[in-house]
């Protein structure tokens, strides 16, 4: 009995690792710029490693130029990309999406610009940059399940720039779902925090995976800027991720990670990391793995 009980608990946590996603949004603070201490050349290494360690499956970035890209990519050899840079020029920054190429190939890519001509590189309304939205249609290789994984960089100067760009992200996700009805998961820096306009309209459609996740979220707290001053506590939300009402997934545990080295953060901003559980009899029609019938 007590060796079937084993078995049992065994196969059933197999199974329900199995059923977990793991989506981080990362800031990762761009190279061109003089850090001092922080500089890209000297903490290169340790984004590197804490991607390394919590082994998103997808992961949205923000501020990344073609050198971090291409660090990157040579030091996570599992994964690769999808996404545009929003500009021309050595300097220009990616809001791009990582994920695991061992488990998930990609159907589906598109990089838009958050403008009134949004297939243009194109700066919308009072936005000071350039700023776009990188999604893509991602399938499971072993399960064929599919999602929509979309990640974005809202302006940090242009409050319309930044309502305006949460009512298409609101509308991408209508639409998207209305093209396939899969999980629609969406990550990003906002510049925007809880109470502001740009994250109620995206609460009006879509869940905010902090405030929604089945255990409490892990960490000091859930802000994210900390603009690399270690030893003062970071003070603003304004990074998240989202994922649609009408769905079959959940936020099973949420981390902001405060993983720190020499008394120093690897990027201005902490990473997120949401764990979604998957219900694929809800999401295929079909029941669970036999896992579970022992």
């Amino acid at each position: 009995m007590k060796k079937v009980l084993f078995l049992f608990f065994c196969v059933s946590t197999l199974a329900f690792a199995q059923n977990d996603l793991n989506v981080m949004s990362y800031n990762v603070r761009l190279a061109s710029v003089d850090d001092g201490d922080n500089s890209w050349e000297i903490r290169k290494e340790r984004v590197a490693r804490l991607i390394e360690y919590y082994e998103p499956d997808f992961l949205g970035m923000q501020e990344v130029q073609k050198v971090q890209l291409d660090f990157l990519l040579e030091n996570l050899p599992q994964y690769r990309f999808i996404g545009l840079p929003r500009e021309e020029g050595i300097h220009a920054e990616y809001s791009c999406i990582f994920y695991n190429a061992e488990k998930y190939k990609v159907l589906e890519e598109k990089t838009f610009w958050l403008s009134e001509i949004p297939d243009e590189m194109s700066k919308g309304w009072d936005a000071a940059c350039h700023r776009i939205v990188t999604y893509g249609l991602f399938q499971d290789k072993k399960s064929k399940q599919k999602f929509w994984i979309v990640n974005t960089h809202l302006d940090h100067v242009g409050l319309k720039a930044r309502e305006e760009s949460a009512k298409i992200l609101v509308q991408l996700a209508k639409e998207l779902k209305a093209k396939k009805d899969i999980p629609f998961i969406l990550t990003g820096d906002f510049n925007a925090e809880p109470n502001d306009t740009v994250i109620t309209t995206l609460k009006e459609d879509l869940k905010e995976a902090s405030s929604v996740s089945k255990t409490k979220p892990y960490g000091n707290s859930i802000h994210t800027w900390n603009a690399f001053q270690f030893y003062k506590i970071p003070d603003k939300q304004i990074d998240y991720i989202f994922f649609d009402k009408k769905t079959s997934i959940y936020v099973r545990k949420f981390n902001t990670i405060n993983d720190f080295y020499d008394f120093k953060y690897p990027s201005d901003h902490l990473p997120i990391l949401a764990t979604f559980y998957l219900n694929y009899k809800k999401i295929n029609n079909k029941p669970i793995n036999t896992f579970y019938t022992i």
